[in-house]
């Protein structure tokens, strides 16, 4: 199984080119706004009621995957670097993180 983490502090993000790529490659309709806000641009559903965010996805989404495999770094937000971790198929994981720094961990009971 393949998962995306983010390997640097700071946390994990698509940049616009690789998010509109996803979002194509779903066949999901977006409108993208001008770009203007403090923030950055924002990504909706065409009917602009409802935002898209890449914090929604699946770490394992075979798109996701396809994506930042094609992009490589060219993926990376300004605060992420993506990088594919493969694990056995048959393990329970969850993805833990330090300030944004992230990596693979088993699921496992704790107290």
């Amino acid at each position: 199984m393949k998962i995306v983490v983010n390997r640097c502090y700071g946390g994990f993000g698509l940049n616009d080119e690789a998010f509109e790529k996803y979002l194509e490659y779903k066949g999901i309709n977006f409108v993208k706004s001008d770009g203007k806000s403090p923030f950055g641009t924002y990504h909706y559903y065409d009917d602009e009621d409802s935002l898209l965010s890449y914090w929604d996805i699946p770490r394992d989404d075979p798109i996701l995957i396809k994506v930042v495999e094609e992009l490589g770094d060219k993926a990376n937000s300004w605060a992420s670097d993506l990088e594919i971790v493969e694990i056995p198929d048959d393990i329970e994981w969850g993805i833990e993180e330090y300030d944004g720094k992230e990596w693979v961990a088993e699921a496992h009971r704790t107290w």
